[in-house]
């Protein structure tokens, strides 16, 4: 997927060193590269960025602002673009990913109206999911999600 786009491969890199254990590093790579890529580039390579950053962020508004930012960036993307990336890829499919990130650090930061209005619109979409591993991860986060915000669960995992 990412050989010949270098700027995924350096994406790439920089997710495996967080999750390789040094997420400060991580975000130190992927700061750089959204600096260099800047807020008028590539829409797919800043939602992806993003999406990746706000996984290995410092603290809750770092991570709101990264999923923020990769929420933002998707409603550029067509789906020409995705499929350039990769054949199998539609823009559609990864709005209940984002929208499901906003919900989860919505919850966690005790914003419950946000949290359910960003709940609802990734359930509203998860027929653009595919039916693998990665479709039934997304629709088990929501429904995961669901019931920690109904609990008024503000912990990272339950």
């Amino acid at each position: 997927m990412t050989g010949s786009d270098p700027t995924m491969a350096e994406i790439t890199a920089a997710v495996e060193v967080g999750r390789a254990g040094d997420p400060a590093a991580a975000r130190g790579l992927l700061a750089a590269l959204w600096e260099r890529i800047g807020p008028a580039g590539d829409p797919l390579h800043r939602c992806i960025l993003a999406h990746y950053a706000a996984d290995v962020a410092g603290d809750l508004q770092e991570e709101l602002r990264w999923d923020e930012r990769a929420l933002a960036a998707a409603g550029e993307i067509t789906d020409e673009r995705a499929r350039a990336l990769d054949p199998s890829l539609r823009i559609a499919g990864f709005y209940p990913s984002l929208h499901l990130n906003l919900a989860d650090v919505h919850r966690r930061l005790g914003d419950d109206a946000a949290a359910h209005r960003h709940l609802g619109q990734a359930a509203e979409r998860v027929d653009a999911l595919p039916g693998d591993g990665y479709g039934a991860m997304i629709r088990s986060g929501i429904e995961r999600c669901g019931e920690r915000l109904a609990r008024g669960d503000r912990s990272v995992s339950g």
